[in-house]
C-alpha cells in the first residue's frame, strides 16, 4: 500500500528527485545524473538521486528467489536457490578469473529476471526490456504504459519506494534520465503512477533518447499533459531554470552521493566520467552527432585531472569509465603524462598516436586497461566512403601496439552500410581473422539507417518499426546487401571462423564492454604471485 507524503505545500519548496529508470545494465552510477546532481547541489538546490534501475532489478531478483523455488523447470529452481551466491560472485574478483563460472552466474541471474517478468508479458534481461504488446518507439504505447503502470513488472517496487522517498525528501520536480529504448516503457509507467498519485509534482524528461527524439523534425512538443518539460541536450541549464536558479556556464564536477555504489553488479566501484560532449571527429557519414547538431565541447585536460583526483579520493574506484564518444588525442596524451589515479578505459578512434609503441606503454602505465575501438570495417574502400578517416594498415599497427603494451581492445565492427558489399564484408572477415590474436573482444552490429540526415535522403527508404518515435528507417541497399543477407553472412561465415569464434566466446554476455575490463584486470592479478587470486 502506497504511503502518502507528509502534508505540506510542496510546490512552495523547490527540490528535485532525479531518476534512472529500468532497464539497463546495473554496473555503475549513471554519469548524466551524477553531473546533474553536481550542478544542482553546487547551487544549493535540494537534489536526491534514485537509481531505480539497480534497485528495481535487485528487488525483482529477491522476489524471484522466493517465487521460483518451486518452479517447474530445474534451471529456474537452481537459479533461485543460488541467487544470493551468484549475485555476490558478480561482485567478487575471483569470478572474473573464471569466464565459465562467470557465464553460469550471469545466466542464472538473468533467468530469474526472465521468470519474474514473464507474467507481465515482458522479456526482461540484465541488459534489456521488451514488452510483447507495447513498443518504445510508438508514442501511443508510451502513453498506454503511463495509463496502466500496474502492468509493469517493476511497479510493485517503484510505487512503494516513491512514497518512501517523498516522506524523506522535499521535492517539487521529478526528472527522468531516459537514455535507452529499454528504459522508455518503465519510465512512462513511473510517470503515469506519479501523475496519478502526486499531481502537484512537475515531471521533466531528458537524456540521450529524449534528445534524439526532440532533434528529429516535428518532435519538439513531447507528451503534453503528461510531461511538463522535455529537455534536449545537456540538462543543467533548463533544470536549474525550472527550479528558479541560473547556470553560470561553469563546469560542475559529478557528484556520486546517493548512488548505491556497493550494490552494483561489479567487483568494485566504477567511476563514470565525461571529459567531453559530442565528438571531436564529426565527419563520419550517417553519424547522428552532426545530424542532431551536437557540438563538441571538451574540458581542458587540467580540469579533467583535477576532477579525477578529487573523485578517486572520494569513491576509491576500481575502474574509471570514460563516457566520451571518443577520447581526444590531447586528453590521451595528458593522461599518459598525468595518470588519473585508477585503472581506466574508454572509447577511442584509431589514431596515429596509438600506433606508437612507446605511447601505448605510457598509456598502460597510466592505468589504461582497455580501449574500445571503432574499426567498423576491414575494407579500405568502405572506410573511405564512410569518411572514417581510418587507414586499415594503421588499424593493424594500432592493434599490434596495444597488444604489445598489454592494453586490451574491444573492437566494434559495422556491417551492411550502404557502401558495403558482400565482398567487402569478407575482407573485414579476413582482416579480423588475421588480427584475432590482437583483439580482446568483439562487438558486431548491423547498420541501422538514421531516420534523418543528408545521406538518408539519397536512399530509397521506408518507415522503420512503424513507430512515430523511430530513430531509424529501412532502406533498399544499392548493392542488394540487405539485412537478411548480412545476418546470414555473420552467422554462417563470420562467426564460424575459428579465431573469431574464440573472441566471441570470451565476450561477456549481457554486460559486454562494461564487464570486459574486469576480466583483463583479474587475469593480470591472477598472474601475479602476490595477488590474492593467484593464491586461491
Amino acid at each position: 500500500m502506497s504511503r502518502k507524503p507528509m502534508n505540506r505545500d510542496i510546490r512552495k519548496e523547490k527540490g528535485v528527485l532525479l531518476i534512472n529508470p529500468p532497464a539497463a545494465k546495473a554496473c555503475e552510477a549513471p554519469g548524466g545524473l551524477a553531473r546533474l546532481a553536481g550542478a544542482l547541489r553546487r547551487r544549493g538546490v535540494i537534489c536526491r538521486v534514485w537509481d531505480a534501475n539497480a534497485e528495481g532489478q535487485l528487488a525483482l531478483l529477491a522476489s524471484a528467489e522466493q517465487s521460483c523455488r518451486e518452479a517447474d523447470d530445474t534451471w529456474t529452481r537452481r537459479a533461485a536457490r543460488r541467487m544470493k551466491e551468484n549475485r555476490a560472485s558478480l561482485r567478487s574478483w575471483e569470478l572474473y578469473a573464471n569466464p565459465d563460472r562467470y557465464r553460469r552466474a550471469a545466466a542464472s541471474l538473468n533467468r530469474l529476471l526472465v521468470a519474474a517478468a514473464e507474467p507481465f508479458g515482458v522479456r526482461l534481461s540484465l541488459a534489456d526490456y521488451e514488452a510483447d504488446s507495447l513498443s518504445p518507439v510508438r508514442s501511443a504505447d508510451l502513453l498506454q504504459a503511463a495509463a496502466t503502470p500496474d502492468t509493469n513488472p517493476f511497479y510493485f517496487r517503484f510505487r512503494e519506494r516513491f512514497a518512501e522517498i517523498l516522506e524523506e525528501t522535499i521535492v517539487s520536480h521529478v526528472g527522468f534520465s531516459i537514455n535507452y529504448l529499454s528504459q522508455a516503457l518503465t519510465a512512462f509507467a513511473m510517470i503515469g503512477s506519479i501523475k496519478r498519485e502526486y499531481p502537484f509534482l512537475r515531471i521533466i524528461i531528458g537524456g540521450g533518447l529524449v534528445t534524439s527524439w526532440m532533434r528529429n523534425p516535428g518532435r519538439q512538443n513531447l507528451f503534453p499533459g503528461l510531461v511538463d518539460e522535455a529537455v534536449c541536450g545537456p540538462g543543467e541549464e533548463p533544470l536549474l531554470a525550472a527550479l528558479g536558479k541560473s547556470h553560470d556556464g561553469g563546469h560542475d564536477r559529478p557528484d556520486l552521493e546517493g548512488f548505491p555504489l556497493a550494490d552494483y553488479l561489479t567487483p568494485g566501484v566504477i567511476l563514470p566520467y565525461s571529459a567531453s560532449t559530442g565528438c571531436w571527429w564529426r565527419r563520419c557519414s550517417f553519424c547522428p552527432e552532426p545530424a542532431e547538431g551536437n557540438p563538441y565541447q571538451p574540458l581542458p585536460p587540467e580540469r579533467v585531472a583535477e576532477d579525477l583526483r578529487a573523485l578517486t579520493a572520494q569513491v576509491k574506484p576500481a575502474l574509471i569509465h570514460f563516457l566520451d564518444n571518443a577520447l581526444s588525442p590531447a586528453l590521451l596524451k595528458a593522461m599518459a603524462k598525468d595518470p588519473p589515479g585508477a585503472p581506466w578505459y574508454g572509447f577511442s578512434r584509431v589514431i596515429p598516436h596509438l600506433a606508437n609503441r612507446q605511447f601505448c606503454r605510457q598509456l598502460k602505465e597510466s592505468g589504461c586497461v582497455m580501449l574500445k575501438l571503432g574499426l567498423e570495417s576491414g575494407d579500405q574502400g568502405v572506410l573511405d566512403a564512410l569518411k572514417k578517416g581510418v587507414d586499415s594498415k594503421m588499424s593493424a599497427a594500432v592493434l599490434t601496439s596495444l597488444k604489445e603494451a598489454g592494453i586490451a581492445t574491444y573492437v566494434y565492427l559495422l556491417f551492411g552500410t550502404p557502401v558495403e558489399t558482400c565482398a567487402a564484408a569478407r575482407r573485414t572477415l579476413d582482416f579480423t581473422a588475421a588480427h584475432a590474436a590482437e583483439i580482446g573482444f568483439l562487438n558486431l552490429a548491423v547498420f541501422n539507417l538514421p531516420a534523418y540526415g543528408p545521406e538518408t535522403e539519397a536512399l530509397d527508404t521506408g518507415e522503420f518499426y512503424a513507430g512515430d518515435l523511430s530513430l531509424y528507417r529501412p532502406f533498399v541497399h544499392p548493392e542488394g546487401w540487405n539485412r537478411r543477407e548480412v545476418k546470414r553472412f555473420l552467422e554462417k561465415e563470420f562467426k564460424k571462423e575459428p579465431g573469431i569464434a574464440a573472441i566471441l566466446r570470451r565476450t561477456p554476455p549481457f554486460f559486454t564492454s562494461n564487464h570486459a575490463p574486469f576480466f583483463v584486470m583479474a587475469s593480470s592479478l591472477s598472474n601475479s604471485p602476490a595477488s590474492p587470486i593467484a593464491a586461491l
